[in-house]
């Protein structure tokens, strides 16, 4: 199996070396990701200047490919230029935080993985909630497991799905929750403050799980109650049921012409 790897926390991150060499187990492996932190720039995609790429070597093997731009940059670079042949999977991660919730819509992780999906490759974020001793081996060695698990049921090729593991806590994982995201705000954060100089800045709220709603059977409730998560995702955002609806009406519809004179 050829894997492209990448990520949005950067070429240097501890979570995507966790999860290139647990990965390898599933074939190979070709690393491709952010020069620097693209933590959520969401889709965003370089095209005003020419896209940067440097190759990364570790004890002079070729560690991986660093790409001066986002995510999404780093999967359809790899795939159009850098990958010797067309991946089997594209795997985004390990992010160092959960990406769970409506938080999917900035994630970088998420968009490496909907880039790869764009391009009809089975595609799957990978993310970590962090505690104040993330194992990001221990994470890495259980995300595969599960990966492997979810290939072996042969999902459709170029399906998306967006995992979460729990905190590094004793006994999480407590197993698997196959969960919709939780979409439901119940606070926004944008805290002002003041520089020496007397002028205001801002710092947006960080604390995503505590800024949502935690429904019962989503990914943001089973989460933080310990449990891994896994939720198939799609990038057509078409409301189709309101579009539907606004053909019954003949909203849109053009009128028909009138009958020319005779």
């Amino acid at each position: 199996m050829r894997i492209l790897l990448t990520n949005d926390d950067g070429i240097h991150a501890p979570g995507l070396r966790a999860l290139r060499d647990a990965l390898t187990k599933l074939g190979d492996v070709t690393m491709i990701a952010p020069a620097t932190e693209q933590s959520g720039v969401g889709l965003s995609i370089t095209y005003l200047h020419p896209l940067m790429v440097n190759r990364e070597f570790r004890e002079g093997k070729l560690f991986g490919h660093a790409v001066h731009g986002s995510p999404a940059d780093c999967v359809k670079v790899g795939i159009l230029q850098l990958c010797d042949e067309r991946p089997d999977l594209v795997v985004s991660g390990i992010n160092s935080g959960s990406n769970a919730g409506i938080n999917v819509l900035y994630s970088g992780t998420v968009a490496g993985a909907i880039e790869g999906a764009f391009f009809g490759v089975t595609s799957i974020a990978v993310s970590l909630s962090q505690d104040e001793l993330p194992d990001y081996e221990a994470a890495a060695e259980r995300a595969v497991e599960l990966i492997d698990e979810l290939l072996a049921l042969d999902p459709p090729t170029g399906s998306l799905w967006n995992l979460n593991l729990p905190a590094t806590r004793p006994g999480w994982p407590l197993g698997l929750k196959l969960v919709p995201l939780g979409v439901r705000r119940h606070s926004e954060v944008m805290e002002k403050r003041t520089d020496p100089r007397g002028r205001p800045y801002y710092w947006s709220g960080i604390n995503h799980l505590k800024q949502h709603e935690m429904d019962p059977e989503t990914d943001l409730h089973e989460l933080a109650e310990g449990y891994a998560t896994l939720t198939p995702l799609h990038f057509d955002i078409t409301a189709t049921s309101l579009l539907n609806d606004a053909r019954y009406q003949s909203l849109g519809q053009a009128e028909e012409p009138p009958a020319a004179d005779d």
